[in-house]
């Protein structure tokens, strides 16, 4: 139990030194990404003098707003807005009720003034004896006098009637009107009011606006008739301003301005100043809102360049983190990826040191497609289209016209190149497959370059732009060429220093002029045979469950490589001769079978067979029993135990695995039928499979039960296919099938 427990030490000890093997990769990747890109993101430090002239040109390195200039248009749009008046119809009844208010009193003190000079009555006296009435005097009536008479008015008037009035109520015209019979007065009164009234139905804002008023209203109270002047003079004088300054609709206005006027701004790439330009304050004043005065260490591009390449490590680690793979191979994989990853960012890089200000198409050329091709034949698919991603965000970067920007074009193209490649390259990856893959993405590159340019609404007629063109779809074509021929040129390194199977390393060992297959060919040719039809009955299970088809053919040519050691004591190597196992005692025939697998494996490493073939070697019998010699053995000693008459493992570990090692129990089993019916084949396709479940063969493999009955339907298909029925011929006639 301690010895168990210090293993299992042992291993976490061990899982963690992976782990700590796969944080240092990701940091790894993350230091090259920023070592790279660290140039492309650095501001650039420039000698900006006030009245001094420009030693180079100068781009705007972001968009930005230039807020003082936005605010002076603003300001300027503002004063252009004038003052908003409204008429007050409150000032036309105000006057006209002044008015009113004054002929009223007028009335009203020329009846009391009316009252007062009445005759006072008095009660007759009596009369006395003696006294006529002729002696009886009447009483006189009480006369005001005319300044009574205005200070009665005077005193009525007081604050009723405005100081402008003044000069037009002189004592004598106050006497005329008090004079005047209430009739005229009333008469007086409406005749002003509608003058008033009329002369300030319209708008009078200015001085010329009152005077023509005034002269409206003397003009119409001229041609009432009988209208004395101070009545025309007070009328006159009433007519006032009616149009009043309106803050809020005034406010309003300028505010509408203001919103309508766009803010200034300057986009990523614009020319600032020219080389040798003079650097007016105007100039000086922009280059500082675009930070190139008083510059400092600013730390914002490289947190920005550091965010960004969190997140793209990030996303791998989860990809790579779903990859149904060992941890073993986890750590190949990503060491593989750092490699191919650095390669092809280096190759961009350099190419980048190429282009000049102006020129940014030298990026066209970069062989983007090489790293995502790789990681496609050597990873995984999924993390070959994320990839593609990645190097076009860095190519953006890389291929950036002023530092901190992101050339948009070159890092689409970069995007749709790669990932074009990894969707044209299929599974049979061979040499010529890849030229054909870089010729497509060629024409791939082509078509992007021209929709690019197309985006960018450019004239084509003249001979300039046709030549520019045909200059960026020649380095379009010559990316997809060279990408092939990296890839080629690169690949077989990785397979031989990671020790890789990729689909090419597979169809190269699938050559029946490979050493190793002529070895089993021409000394074991029953074997051969045997193995091909396993081959093939492999291959479709694999594909039925999704397995890799390829490899489990690869490997049942080379399964029973270990035949060749001693072929005649396999019985399909014999062609007629006598059984050696019939002269043999049953432990010694034993030992000869079941070291034809570890033979087998043997021999493939020592021949550097990659490890998922002499693994499939070595587990096609997992830990299956001889039953043929347990049996025999068994008649011989009754106390024989099975152990002694299994294979020695190890069990399949893999889907491919397992299904060659039944494969090669069924294609064994069936060939023994003399005459193979589809029932008779599908009896011992589920008979074998079942035995092989319930023996725990497939225990420490990956399979369901429902991809062994898909893997058994598969492999009644296929031999059913291989011994069809045949047509019987007459007797004498020679068959041709």
């Amino acid at each position: 139990m301690k010895k168990k427990s210090k293993s299992w030490k042992i291993s976490f000890q061990h899982l963690k030194a992976f782990k700590f093997y796969h944080v240092i990769i990701y940091v790894l990747l993350g230091l090259i990404m920023f070592g790279i890109m660290f140039s492309n993101v650095k501001p650039e430090k420039i000698n900006v003098q006030l009245f001094s002239n420009a030693e180079k040109t100068i781009v705007a390195p972001h968009s930005f707003e230039d807020r003082e200039a936005t605010e002076l248009l603003r300001k300027e749009a503002a004063d252009k807005v004038p003052d908003q008046f409204i008429r007050d119809k409150d000032k036309a009844y105000q006057q006209i009720a002044r008015v009113e208010n004054f002929f009223e009193v007028l009335i009203e003190t020329k009846n009391k003034i009316a009252e007062l000079e009445k005759v006072p009555e008095t009660s007759p006296p009596a009369e006395e004896e003696g006294d006529s009435a002729e002696s009886q005097e009447e009483p006189e009536p009480i006369m005001l006098t005319d300044a009574e008479k205005l200070k009665l008015l005077e005193e009525a008037l007081e604050g009723q009637v405005p100081d402008r009035w003044e000069d037009e109520l002189k004592d004598e015209n106050l006497l005329f009107l008090l004079g005047s019979k209430e009739a005229d007065l009333t008469r007086y009164k409406n005749a002003s009011v509608t003058a008033i009234n009329n002369a300030m139905s319209r708008d009078i804002h200015t001085v010329e606006d009152a005077s023509e008023a005034k002269n409206l209203a003397r003009t119409e109270l001229s041609q009432s008739g009988n209208v004395p002047s101070v009545i025309i003079n007070i009328s006159s004088i009433s007519v006032i301003p009616n149009v009043i300054y309106d803050s809020a609709q005034t406010q309003e206005k300028r505010q509408q301005a203001i919103d309508a006027v766009e803010p200034v701004r300057v986009s990523q790439g614009d020319t600032l100043v020219k080389a040798g330009q003079f650097i007016d304050r105007e100039i000086y004043r922009l280059l500082t809102v675009a930070g190139f005065v008083n510059q400092s260490d600013n730390l914002a591009p490289y947190a920005g360049l550091i965010i960004i390449i969190g997140l793209m490590i990030f996303a791998l680690v989860y990809l790579f983190k779903n990859i149904d793979i060992t941890i073993h191979s986890k750590n190949t994989y990503l060491t593989m990826y750092l490699l191919i990853f650095s390669i092809t960012l280096i190759l961009l890089k350099i190419f980048s040191f190429f282009q000049t200000l102006n020129t940014t198409e030298i990026g066209y050329i970069a062989p983007v497609a090489m790293g995502a091709m790789l990681i496609k034949m050597l990873i995984n698919d999924r993390i070959a289209i994320f990839s593609s991603i990645i190097f076009g965000i860095c190519g953006s970067f890389i291929f950036n016209m002023v530092p901190g920007t992101m050339n948009y074009t070159v890092g689409s193209y970069l995007i749709i190149s790669a990932v074009a490649s990894v969707l044209f390259l299929n599974q049979h990856n061979r040499r010529l497959t890849i030229l054909q893959t870089g010729l497509f993405v060629s024409f791939i590159n082509v078509v992007t370059v021209i929709a690019l340019v197309l985006l960018t609404n450019r004239d084509l007629t003249g001979m300039n732009e046709l030549l520019d063109l045909g200059i960026n779809g020649t380095m379009a074509v010559g990316s997809g060429v060279v990408s092939a021929v990296l890839t080629i040129g690169i690949l077989p390194f990785f397979e031989v220093g990671f020790g890789m199977l990729s689909t090419m390393k597979l169809l190269e060992l699938s050559n029946p002029n490979h050493p190793l297959l002529r070895k089993i060919l021409m000394e074991t040719p029953g074997t051969y045979h045997h193995s091909v039809m396993v081959a093939n009955l492999s291959e479709s299970a694999c594909e039925a469950v999704g397995a890799n088809g390829l490899l489990a053919r690869v490997a049942s040519y080379y399964h029973d490589i270990g035949k060749t050691k001693r072929p005649h004591y396999f019985i399909e190597n014999q062609m007629g001769r006598a059984n050696p196992h019939d002269k043999l005692p049953p432990q010694t025939s034993k030992n000869i079978i079941i070291a034809h697998a570890t033979d087998g494996a043997q021999i493939l490493r020592d021949h550097n067979m990659p490890k998922e073939i002499v693994d499939i070697a070595a587990q096609h019998h997992g830990t299956t029993l001889l039953k043929f010699f347990y049996h025999k053995a068994k008649e011989q000693n009754e106390n024989i135990k099975e152990e002694e008459y299994r294979y020695p493992g190890p069990k399949a570990t893999s889907k491919e695995a397992a299904i060659v090692g039944t494969a090669d129990s069924i294609e064994a089993a069936v060939r023994s039928l003399n005459n193979p019916t589809p029932d008779k084949i599908e009896t011992i396709v589920k008979a074998i499979i079942k035995d092989r479940l319930q023996d725990g063969q497939y225990s420490d493999c990956d399979l369901t039960f429902k991809e062994l009955e898909e893997i058994g339907k598969s492999f009644c298909e296929t031999l059913q296919g291989i011994f069809h029925s045949r047509i019987e011929y007459p007797k004498g006639e020679e068959e041709e099938s």
